[in-house]
């Protein structure tokens, strides 16, 4: 998901008063939490973004959403209802992530393979790979693709390492090809 102009925005204020406060880790597992819920609830997207609910009404509906939220994080989400930026909550929180992994050395991959991999595995690829693209580290999501054939396809923001069986094979047949 991008994240708007806007969106950055909050997210940097956030991040701050976070890093000033020692807390980012604690606001980035809620930050995360956040995202999950507005990315699997499509109904709260619904609700929040609808005309005929007060701004209590919205404000009552994300506190009883998220009753535990740390109050920097609680008054960003009541800031953003209150300015008729609901829409940017997903973005913010994407926004946030960023600039922590970031302050860390940190990236978010995404690694298709056929199986789940091991814990090894991970950690092998997490060294291989966090150098390529200038980081300490990967945060890895593993996600199991049956239609690779073999091998492992890794994306790493807007870059993708192919190194599937299936890409191999089509590599193989655009040279046949030409």
């Amino acid at each position: 998901m991008s994240t708007s102009i806007i969106s950055k925005r909050y997210a940097l204020a956030l991040f701050r008063i976070a890093k000033e406060r020692g807390l980012l880790d604690a606001i980035e597992e809620e930050i995360r939490v956040v995202k999950d819920v507005f990315a699997n609830n499509k109904e709260l997207n619904a609700v929040l973004n609808s005309p005929r609910l007060s701004l209590d009404q919205k404000k009552a509906i994300v506190e009883g959403a998220f009753t535990n939220l740390n109050p920097y994080v609680q008054n960003t989400l009541m800031i953003l209802i209150d300015r008729h930026r609901e829409n940017e909550i997903p973005g913010v929180a994407d926004g946030f992530i960023e600039l922590a992994n970031d302050a860390r050395g940190i990236a978010e991959a995404k690694v298709y393979s056929v199986r789940p991999l091991s814990d090894e595995e991970s950690i092998a690829l997490s060294a291989s790979f966090a150098a390529r693209v200038g980081k300490n580290a990967l945060r890895i999501e593993n996600i199991v693709d049956t239609d690779l054939l073999g091998g492992i396809k890794v994306r790493i923001g807007n870059r993708i390492f192919d190194g599937s069986l299936r890409g191999k094979l089509d590599r193989l047949e655009r040279k046949l090809l030409t």
